[in-house]
């Protein structure tokens, strides 16, 4: 059995007030959200914290606010509430999929959007449809405040732009254009309680119902070091009139864009296999989707 190292406990009332606390620590203190993560990791001994500074006493990072057809979502925003608020499934379909996806309905109901992002996990849930969605992360430091792109803030496995100091405290998905949809798949060798093997997110907007694609995103995971691109493929994607021709040729393009590697769970050509295929899949989906759904809907 692994057991946890020693460690101090806080659970600071205010942001200022847990923002000093980590300052004070130097580096040396964590933040925990629903511990899914964190506390397995501290089992390992892969991170030793000196210091867990909760944020659960902490007001206005639990809540759903939508906006013109934006949303922010406060990082301490469970799983469960993603995967089954009607306001992130009208909005965002594609993002309340991939929360349903993640682990068991007992982890989803403790691990938070913030967590599945700071962790930094190649195999990440949210990741991939965040990035499709274009969403920034706010971090507040003691004294220092910044809005990060999804799409930048991941640096390798494990690790991300985040300082020490800092807080992840919401998460900012802007509202879609008109004409766009989406779609997210895990491939993983069980329904439930499975890292993904594959994941692929896909979003495209057309300039309307019956016209050409002006944007294009697919995200792959689990197959690098950190969510990633198919650029080639979103390339070859731009401009053209949507078919089953053009994603399966954007899918055999995607093959090449990223770069798995063997282990337990698949080796890497059955990854780029997966690849080719789930990125078919997921731009059909996500064309049907725009094509029929004005205003939105990925």
């Amino acid at each position: 059995m692994l057991l946890l190292p020693k460690f101090d406990y806080e659970e600071p009332k205010s942001l200022p007030e847990a923002l000093a606390m980590l300052s004070e620590l130097r580096g040396k203190g964590r933040v925990i959200a629903g511990g899914t993560d964190l506390i397995v990791n501290m089992k390992k001994g892969t991170v030793k914290p000196a210091c867990l500074v909760s944020l659960k006493k902490v007001d206005g990072l639990r809540e759903i606010v939508g906006e013109n057809g934006a949303l922010a979502i406060g990082s301490h925003v469970t799983v469960s509430q993603i995967a089954e608020s009607d306001q992130v499934a009208s909005a965002f379909p594609v993002l309340a999929r991939s929360a349903s996806g993640l682990g068991s309905p007992l982890i989803r109901n403790r691990a938070t959007i913030g967590g599945n992002i700071v962790t930094a996990r190649p195999a990440a849930d949210l990741p991939p449809a965040l990035i499709a969605l274009g969403a920034q992360v706010e971090l507040r430091g003691n004294g220092k405040d910044r809005k990060v792109p999804l799409d930048g803030f991941f640096t390798g496995p494990g690790s991300s732009v985040i300082e020490p100091g800092e807080v992840l405290t919401e998460i900012i998905v802007p509202a879609a254009p008109p004409f766009t949809g989406g779609d997210y798949i895990k491939l993983g060798h069980r329904a439930a309680l499975e890292i993904a093997i594959v994941a692929v997110a896909s979003r495209l907007t057309l300039d309307k119902p019956d016209g050409v694609i002006v944007d294009a995103r697919i995200v792959l995971s689990s197959v690098a070091p950190t969510a990633v691109h198919a650029v080639s493929a979103e390339k070859a994607l731009m401009g053209q009139r949507p078919s089953e021709e053009l994603f399966a040729g954007a899918a055999s393009l995607a093959v090449a864009d990223c770069s798995p590697i063997t282990d337990i769970r698949g080796g890497a050509e059955y990854r780029r296999d997966m690849v080719n295929t789930l990125v078919k899949r997921t731009l059909l989906k996500a064309y049907h989707d725009a094509a029929g759904v004005k205003g939105g809907g990925a």
